[in-house]
Order: C-alpha cells, then sequence, then structure tokens
C-alpha cells in the first residue's frame, strides 16, 4: 500500500466558480423564431421597467421581495410545461412506430399498417409475376389431367390471389385515411405549440427587458444602497437571467419539435402519394404483365400448333407421293402385260368419234344460245349498274 498523503487545512475562503458561459442564443435564432411585435415590444418594456422600479423599492432578504423572485422564477411554468408534453408526445410517434414495426408495439400505428400492407403487396406482386412462373407446356395434351396445364394453374392463382390483392387494396386506402387524420392531429399540434412558443417568446422579450432595467438599477442604486444593489444583483438579476436562459432553452426545443413535426407531415403526404403510386401503378403493371404473358402464352399455343400442322401436312404430302409411285408402277405393269381386242378398240373409237361430233354440233348450237344468254346478261347488267352506285354512294348508318 502506498504512504498516504497528509492532509492540508483549507484555504483561507471557499470560492464558488461559476459555470462558463453556454454559446449565446441569438434572437433571430430563438426568440425571433416566433416574432413579437414592435407595439407589444414597447408595452413588455414599460411593463419591465416599471416591475425593476418596484422591485428597487423592496427591503432585502424580505419576504415581498423573495415573492417577487418567486414569480419570477416561475413565470411560463404551464407554458413551458405544454411545449415539453408536446415534445414527450413527438417522441412517442417514433417509438411508438418502431415497436409497431418489430411487432412489440401498437399496429395500428399509420406508418407501420401502411409499411406492413405494402410490404404484404410487395410480396404479392413478385409472387404474380408472370416471368416467375413456368407457362411453357403442352396445354392440349396435360389438359386431359386435372391442375396439369402450368398456364391454367398459374391464372387460377392469379384469380384466387385476386381477393387478397382487392384486400391489400383496402388496407392501403385505409392507411392513407390514418395518414391523413394523423396530419389533421399533427396541423392542431403545430397551432398549440406555436401559439405557446408566442407566449413563451413574449416572456423572453420581457425577461430580455427586465435584465436590462435591474442592470440600470442597480447601477442607480450602488452608491446610495448598496445592501439592495448587491440583493438585485445576487438574487433578482441571478432569478432573471436563470429564467431567461430556461426559457431561451425551451424555445430552442419547441422550435425543433415544430419542424420535426412538419417534417413528419411532409413525409405523411409523400406517404399518401406513394399509396397512391402503389394502388394504381403497381396494381396496374402487374394486370398488364399478368394480360401480357396470356395473350404472348396463347400465341405460343397457336404457333406451336401451326408448326405440327405443318410437319402433318409434309407428312401427308410425302404418303400421298409414295402411295403415287407404288400405284402408278403396278398400273404400267398391268398395261404392259394386258392384251386388247382389235375389234373392241375399233368400236371405242367409233364410239369416241361419234361423240366427238356431237360434243361439236351441240357446242355450235349452244354458241348462239349463249350469245342470247349473254346479251340478256349485260343489259340487266347495265339496268342494275345506277342502283349499284346508289347503295355505294348511301351513307352507313351506324347503331
Amino acid at each position: 500500500m502506498s504512504e498516504s498523503t497528509p492532509l492540508t487545512p483549507p484555504g483561507a475562503s471557499l470560492v464558488l466558480q461559476p459555470p462558463a458561459p453556454v454559446a449565446a442564443v441569438e434572437p433571430e435564432q430563438v426568440g425571433g423564431m416566433v416574432p413579437v411585435p414592435d407595439a407589444k415590444k414597447q408595452e413588455l418594456a414599460a411593463t419591465a421597467e416599471a416591475y425593476a422600479a418596484e422591485l428597487a423599492t423592496l427591503t432585502p432578504n424580505s419576504p415581498e421581495l423573495q415573492a417577487k423572485i418567486t414569480e419570477i422564477t416561475t413565470l411560463g411554468r404551464d407554458e413551458i410545461q405544454g411545449a415539453a408534453n408536446a415534445s414527450n408526445r413527438m417522441l412517442e410517434r417514433p417509438a411508438s412506430a418502431l415497436a409497431a414495426a418489430k411487432g412489440s408495439g401498437d399496429a395500428g400505428d399509420a406508418q407501420a399498417r401502411v409499411a406492413k400492407t405494402l410490404t404484404d403487396l410487395r410480396f404479392q406482386v413478385e409472387d404474380l409475376t408472370p416471368n416467375r412462373a413456368d407457362l411453357t407446356g403442352a396445354r392440349k395434351i396435360l389438359g386431359f389431367i386435372p391442375g396439369g396445364s402450368k398456364i391454367a394453374r398459374y391464372f387460377d392463382r392469379y384469380k384466387s390471389a385476386q381477393v387478397q390483392l382487392d384486400s391489400i387494396t383496402r388496407a392501403l386506402e385505409s392507411g392513407q385515411d390514418e395518414l391523413r387524420k394523423d396530419n389533421a392531429s399533427i396541423e392542431q399540434e403545430k397551432v398549440n405549440l406555436w401559439n405557446t412558443m408566442g407566449t413563451l417568446s413574449e416572456y423572453a422579450v420581457l425577461l430580455g427587458g427586465l435584465d436590462a432595467a435591474v442592470e440600470k438599477k442597480i447601477t442607480e442604486v450602488e452608491v446610495s444602497s448598496p445592501d439592495t444593489a448587491k440583493a438585485m444583483r445576487s438574487d433578482v438579476l441571478f432569478a432573471v437571467r436563470q429564467r431567461r436562459e430556461d426559457i431561451l432553452t425551451q424555445l430552442a426545443v419547441s422550435a425543433q419539435g415544430y419542424l420535426a413535426m412538419d417534417m413528419v407531415r411532409a413525409n405523411n403526404v409523400e406517404l399518401i402519394k406513394g399509396v397512391d403510386r402503389a394502388r394504381t401503378t403497381t396494381l396496374s403493371a402487374l394486370r398488364t404483365a399478368v394480360i401480357v404473358a396470356q395473350a404472348l402464352t396463347n400465341q405460343r399455343l397457336v404457333l406451336d400448333q401451326i408448326t405440327a400442322l405443318n410437319k402433318t401436312t409434309s407428312d401427308l404430302i410425302a404418303s400421298n407421293a409414295e402411295m403415287l409411285k407404288t400405284t402408278s408402277a403396278d398400273i404400267h405393269r398391268q398395261a404392259a402385260a394386258s392384251t386388247i381386242e382389235i375389234d373392241k378398240l375399233e368400236k371405242a373409237f367409233q364410239d369416241v368419234f361419234e361423240t366427238m361430233d356431237a360434243i361439236d354440233t351441240f357446242r355450235a348450237e349452244a354458241a348462239s344460245s349463249m350469245a342470247v344468254t349473254i346479251t340478256s346478261l349485260e343489259g340487266q347488267i347495265e339496268r342494275a349498274q345506277p342502283y349499284l352506285e346508289r347503295a355505294k354512294s348511301r351513307p352507313e348508318i351506324t347503331s
């Protein structure tokens, strides 16, 4: 164990060091965020002058002076508490949303509900995307097997999922309504906070005027009444500046909360727009993809059938050629092997000649009859020509 350090007596006097001042808060940064009208500033300055003059008349350490100091230290207490409550409600929003997203909090949070619904929509769309489904397969062959057609199974699955898609759409619409209600609540919260900040800004101006007025009074009475000057400096001026610092700090915090609420409101507006896009663009794109996939799949089936039909036709032509080849050879062999009787051949030629003469006679007689028929037909056509032109020029009647 090391040797103990000897104790030394305390110094002649105890000196308390005040804390280092924080960075100055410019009026345009805090106090100026909610501007106070010039007329109100003049009124508050006059009130501060009168209050400082009254403080200078009070006996140091008297109950009356302590009561006035208490008034200063409690100035704006209700407004500060109201602003702090608004900040606490703002802090509860991200905490509840995060808990809901993790499944351990209130699932009724608008943003969490919308996020979960959008996640469900994304999974559903990814599951129904046609290019992720194998739509190939012979419909006609597998059609005899229950559930055998991949195409039929896919579109049955799409029809079944339509109920879930409709449910998701309704959930998104409900989420939009919740976001709009959330924004309405935020707007009311902003109005209340703005009014509170306005009151705090007036208190800050009042305390600033009181600070200057007390400093002025201290200078005036420092020679004639040192005790009064000391009491005003150590008690009154300390209380004024401490309360002014508290109010300016709360103003800074409230201003940040106000900006945060405005950002949440703007984000909700963008979420509402995003939900609109999800309800319209995403679902329309899915339906378009399904329609295109169905059309292309049917076209592929037609193309496959055309290919199969062409092959069948080619096989049929080849089969016909083979049969023609075989039959022709048989015919020639039979012709070479057979013997024809001359008298029957002469009789056949005679019949042919007589037939040809009869045909020539008929054709000559028929030519004259046909000329008459042609002349009659041409006349009828000429008579019908005006009616045809009139029917052609008649406007089309639409239902």
